[in-house]
Formats: C-alpha cells, structure tokens, sequence
C-alpha cells in the first residue's frame, strides 16, 4: 500500500507541530539556496516599511548600494518621505506598477505626459511630490530629474540582490497615459482634478504581470540579479474604496501575498519572504504591532530582520545591529523612533488623513 502524501511532510506542514507549538518564525522561510549571501550588492524599493531593512543588512556585513547622495549644499539639512532611505532618491515605491514604471522611465521607456507641477515654490515632481529642495524652474528640473533616473538605473543594475516590499494595491493614475503617483494628488503636493487623476485597485494578476515585466526588464541590463520579494505588513492607513479600512487592507495584502506568491514560483531566482506572515499572522504575538494596530514595533521588526538574516548566509549570522539594542526607556529605543517615524512622518500614504 502506498503511503498517502502527508506522512512524508515535514512538521512545519503541520499546524498542531510547528504552530500551536513549538513556533520558529524561521521555518516558514524554505529554499535551497540563501537569501542572501556574502558579498552581495543589495539594492531595495517599496513602501516604508522596507526602509527598516538596511541599518541591519548594513551591520550585517553587507553593501547596501547608494547611488545618489543629496547635493554637498544640502546633505546636512533634513528630508523627508523616505528619500533618503533607498538605494536611489525615489521615495516610497507602494505598487509594482509605479516600479515596474520607475524603471521603464530610467530606461527611456516611457515619458509621462504629465511630468511636473508648477507651483509657486517652484518644480514639483509629481512622483516624488515630498521633497523638500525642489527645482527652482523647468531647466533645473530636467536635469535632476536625468541626474535621478540615471542614478535609479545605475542602483538597479549594480545590485546583485533587489529587494522589493509591496505595499499597497490602491493607487492613483493619470487619464493621460495611466502613470501612477506615489500619492493622490493633492495630499502631498499638486491639485486633484479628476478629469487628469483617477483611482485604481490592483487585481492579483495585473500586480503579478507588472512584477514580471519589471523583473523581465530589469535582467536586460541586469542579468545574474535576484530577487526577493515581501509584502508590507503595515495596513492602510485609508482607503478609497467603499468599504471599511479594515477590509480594504484585507483585500490588499491578499491581493499582494497571491501577486509575490505566484511571480515566485514562476520565475528563476525570485524568492518570497515572509515579512507579512511573521508579523500579523495568527502566531504572531500581539505586541509586534503597537496601540495604533498598524506601527510596527521594534520587537516586530527584531523578528523579521532576524529571520531574513537566519536565512541568509552571512558572517554575524542573526546578529541584530548595536542600534536595535534597546537603550533607558524601551519605549524610546532607535528602532521604535524610525518604526513611529516611518508610520507618522516619513509615508507619503498617511498625509491623506491631513
């Protein structure tokens, strides 16, 4: 008699055994090769959560790529929106269609009918409509933003790793030719006019086929890079939808987790990890999240860098960084500051409530 496919499974197969008990956050990351490796080139997009990733992978001996620091004039004033966070000074990335066009206009691909917004403190870009310095006229303006886009092309094809944290299915594009902002114009920067901006909730499929076409392109130039992808854990902060925000982020996250799933297992070197489960799943101790239910706390950040590290194979294997170490009151630890600050400040998506 042949043995039914269940008793060969491992017990992470198994709710009861690795579960209910006996819970290792690291069993749920399963590959044969490390994430991450030493001497990796490792470059990142996505929503705010994923900045919280590089103090770590920077402590943990690896390089992380910059390839466009502030002008010497304004590299000890403070930004803001997370410009400074990323390999390159995009910002929060939320939906892999705004990647997937990050890298189409870097490429010279693509050129977005409506490219700038004029207002009395000067050039605003309307795909980075934080930042702080803005181009004083339309000559200043275009030579930053090549300055940009060549700096975003040379962090993706320098990159040995690109890790890419989605964060949101909702967006808002132009009518003109459908490019999509990292905010609804009007809450950061710009004016809302709805006969040039329109909402739009991402299917599983489309979200999955701009992630496929991104990874397609980006191995043109690119093509021994990896990839690993996670989803955000941090819900909406508001939706556009009808429903409830407790729905609305629902729907989101599942509509992510499918779109990473399935681009995974379809494609060579894309790897899943699972930053989503190991903070808001069943398992997950109440406290990774703080009073708000959307902050991610230091504790829910410690486990997640941790178990990415753990999968890795790194020379300080699992080692936290020294800033992470909680000092005098836990409640103002590093950590905790960047988590609030990333929930209360630094994300484009929570301006809509202002």
């Amino acid at each position: 008699m042949t043995e039914h496919p269940y008793r060969s499974q491992p017990a992470r197969a198994f709710w009861s055994r690795s579960v209910a008990k006996d819970f290792a956050a690291g069993a749920m990351t399963v590959g044969p090769e490390p994430l991450l490796r030493r001497g990796d080139r490792v470059a990142s997009a996505g929503s705010c959560f994923a900045s919280n990733m590089v103090p770590w992978l920077e402590s943990s001996g690896l390089l992380y790529v910059r390839t466009e620091d502030p002008h010497p004039a304004f590299a000890h004033l403070p930004e803001n929106l997370g410009y400074r966070s990323f390999s390159a000074a995009y910002g929060n990335v939320y939906t892999a269609r705004h990647l997937r066009q990050l890298l189409e206009r870097a490429s010279g691909d693509f050129q977005p009918a409506e490219d700038r917004w004029h207002e009395d403190e000067g050039v605003i870009d309307p795909f980075r409509p934080g930042l702080r310095y803005r181009a004083g006229c339309d000559e200043e303006f275009d030579l930053l933003t090549r300055q940009h886009l060549r700096a975003t092309l040379d962090a993706f094809n320098e990159a040995t790793v690109l890790v890419f944290t989605l964060g949101l299915t909702e967006g808002w594009e132009s009518t003109l030719d459908g490019a999509v902002y990292p905010a609804c114009p009007g809450t950061v920067a710009g004016e809302f006019d709805p006969s040039r901006h329109r909402f739009h909730n991402f299917s599983a499929e489309e979200v999955r086929a701009d992630l496929v076409e991104f990874i397609r392109r980006l191995r043109e130039t690119n093509p021994g890079v990896r990839v690993i992808l996670t989803v955000s854990p941090v819900p909406l902060v508001a939706t556009a939808t009808e429903q409830h925000v407790v729905v609305a982020s629902s729907y989101s996250k599942a509509v992510l987790r499918v779109a990473a799933g399935e681009t995974a297992a379809s494609m060579p070197d894309v790897s899943y990890f699972p930053a989503l489960e190991i903070v808001t799943g069943p398992q997950a101790p109440h406290d990774y999240l703080a009073e708000d239910r959307r902050s991610v706390t230091e504790a829910g950040i410690t486990e997640v860098m941790q178990t990415l590290i753990a999968a890795s194979d790194l020379p300080e294997h699992g080692a936290p960084p020294a800033e992470a170490q909680p000092v005098g009151d836990p409640e103002r630890s590093p950590q905790m500051d960047l988590s609030r600050r990333i929930a209360e400040a630094d994300c484009d998506e929570v301006l809509v409530e202002s």
